[in-house]
């Protein structure tokens, strides 16, 4: 037995041991003074990171009769680097079964990561597809589906009900069919995948294909490193048929209450042109991160005579060849529609509000997700799902010091377009501490631009520049707050996306969506992301302050992963499992 392997294996005896004497203070001394214990869901019926001996010592004082944990085991041999051994585990609760990363330095935790993978009795199992039982009535395959898609929501009601159908809802749905939860997955447009087909032609996945393979069916080896987005839309409507996802298209949610004495939701829904009223017990909002446009309200914009519309609803250069467009915003969507409407030969300025950090794609590749995700990645034995643990096992309270020096070397590598873009005056940052574009989206979800070309329109002057705050709208110009004037026949607001509790707002109440507070964000009291410091992100994949109200969604890499936390917790509450939730989400801001 190697060192390494008999340094963890005393170290889980120890752990195990404390967990068994329901010694919670000695087992929260194996940790470091600066330790970091991150649960999705196997301890806490939540996703929480506690910090430090107290914080372990707390955590397990309300939660390790309950849990009753177990088995912590090495699933293989375990590594060590630069003074810090990490190891892969296995282990069970009460009622459930989970995989935990470990890191130990000088002997004592650094860092745990415990995630819930299965419940015990309630595991997925792949479905039958056929009786081989001969009687009278015995319904085909195809006839099954006829009637659940007949019945659900009108004659058996949904147990859950998600409300978007994007990626988001979809992966949700494929996760609930396969642990047998009924559940009705809502969406306004006419087909699955319309939300990607609907938008500009030019857009297209930034993330590479490692990245973002969805729950259970990965995509094809042929498919695209970078996905078009009608290649996407189409993979989603496949993806909900062959998943079986229970889907309504063309549903658009009217409204929504819950009662707090039957404890389920009244859901209002204009389906095919008919009210129909669901009566689940949980709501999900899967609306997306990029759901609810930010819509400016300026001076003039009643008198402007050419055409506005935000970044979400542009259909594409192809109308506006040879017009004067001005694009208000600087981060991805602008720069995307800037650069395809430079493509079709319209005269385009782009108006930059505040600084964004922008990364080259190759570099971002290379070095911010190469050891993770991509061919190099799985040559080297990493899995999506192993590269999804890894990322998850580092506390986002130090997840900004292993991002630094990545870009520090995208910096160096690409420093000569760093020079030509700031030259052209374009206001450029890596994050309020240096920690680049993941930090970014984690704390805020905006700032950033992921470089496919057109960063260089911008610094060769092919895209005009213009810098400051729009003031007012002219008949035939947009008016900045120095007094510049930018000519115009259409105006793009790529001005971003609101909160999601937003859409709570619109369809239950503004007092709901202010009980539930501010969706996304560390609160790490940077840009656009104010404290206190909260740790996870705030109210995704887990129990808010309104009863049996969730909110699902992210990146494609975040709705495969959380989702299945996500699934537990409703399954958990389907099968009538107790979940009492440790530290129930705070809220500190309403927007």
């Amino acid at each position: 037995m190697t060192q390494t392997r008999e340094r963890v294996e005393a170290w889980l005896g120890a752990f195990e041991s404390a967990l068994r004497d329901r010694d919670g203070e000695r087992a929260a001394r194996l940790f470091a003074v600066d330790s970091f214990w991150r649960d999705l869901v196997a301890f806490t019926w939540n996703i929480t990171t506690v910090e430090g001996r107290a914080g372990v010592a707390a955590l397990l004082a309300d939660r390790l009769e309950d849990v009753d944990p177990s088995g912590f085991a090495l699933t293989e041999e375990p590594s060590e680097a630069d003074g810090v051994t990490e190891a892969w585990l296995r282990f069970e609760t009460r009622v459930g079964r989970g995989t935990a990363h470990l890191r130990l330095r000088g002997g004592e935790a650094w860092t745990l990561l415990t995630t819930l993978r299965e419940l015990k009795g309630f595991e997925e199992a792949r479905p039958q597809g056929v009786e081989h039982e001969l009687r009278k009535g015995r319904r085909s395959w195809q006839e099954e589906r006829e009637r659940e898609q007949a019945t659900l929501g009108r004659v058996e009601q949904p147990y859950v009900v998600v409300i978007g159908g994007g990626q988001g809802g979809i992966a949700l749905g494929a996760r609930l069919r396969r642990l047998g939860v009924p559940a009705l997955v809502l969406d306004r447009h006419d087909r699955p995948g319309d939300q990607w087909r609907k938008r500009y032609k030019s857009l297209c996945l930034h993330d590479p294909v490692w990245y973002d393979h969805l729950p259970y069916l990965p995509f094809p080896a042929n498919w695209p490193v970078f996905a078009p987005k009608d290649k996407i839309g189409d993979w989603l409507e496949m993806y909900t048929r062959v998943m079986e996802v229970p889907y309504w298209s063309r549903a658009e949610v009217r409204s929504a209450s819950f009662d707090a004495d039957s404890g389920t939701w009244r859901v209002v829904v204009q389906h095919d042109g008919e009210s129909v009223e669901l009566r689940p017990a949980h709501l999900v909002f899967a609306t997306g991160m990029s759901g609810k446009p930010n819509r400016p309200a300026l001076p003039g914009q009643d008198v402007f005579r050419g055409e506005q519309h935000h970044s979400s609803e542009h259909p594409g250069p192809e109308a506006y060849r040879g017009k004067r467009v001005v694009v208000v915003g600087s981060n991805n969507s602008a720069f995307d529609i800037c650069g395809a409407l430079w493509e079709h030969d319209a005269d385009v300025t782009m108006v930059q509000r505040s600084s964004t950090h922008i990364v080259k794609s190759a570099s971002l590749m290379d070095i911010g997700l190469g050891d993770l995700y991509s061919e190099r990645a799985v040559a080297n034995g990493v899995t999506t799902d192993r590269a999804d643990m890894i990322f998850a096992s580092l506390p986002y309270r130090i997840m900004h010091e292993f991002q630094i020096p990545l870009y520090e070397r995208m910096a160096e590598r690409d420093a000569d377009f760093y020079a030509r873009l700031e030259k052209a005056g374009f206001r450029h940052d890596w994050g309020d501490d240096g920690s680049g574009l993941f930090m970014k989206y984690l704390r805020r979800g905006s700032g950033y631009y992921i470089d496919v070309g057109a960063a260089d329109l911008v610094a060769d002057g092919r895209i005009k520049l213009a810098q400051g705050q729009v003031d007012r709208l002219t008949e035939d110009a947009v008016v900045l707050d120095d007094g510049t004037t930018l000519p115009a026949d259409l105006v793009v607001y790529a001005t971003g996306y609101g909160s999601m509790n937003g859409w709570v707002a619109d369809i239950v109440d503004r007092a709901t969506a202010d009980r539930v507070g501010k969706v996304w964000g560390l609160g790490s009291d940077t840009t656009k992301d104010p404290g206190p410091w909260e740790g996870e992100q705030r109210n995704m994949w887990k129990p808010t302050q309104q009863e049996n109200l969730w909110f699902h969604g992210g990146n494609l890499h975040q709705s495969r992963h959380y989702s299945l936390y996500l699934a537990l917790q409703l399954k958990a509450r389907y099968e009538g499992i107790p979940t009492p939730v440790y530290r129930l989400q705070e809220v500190h801001h309403t927007s």
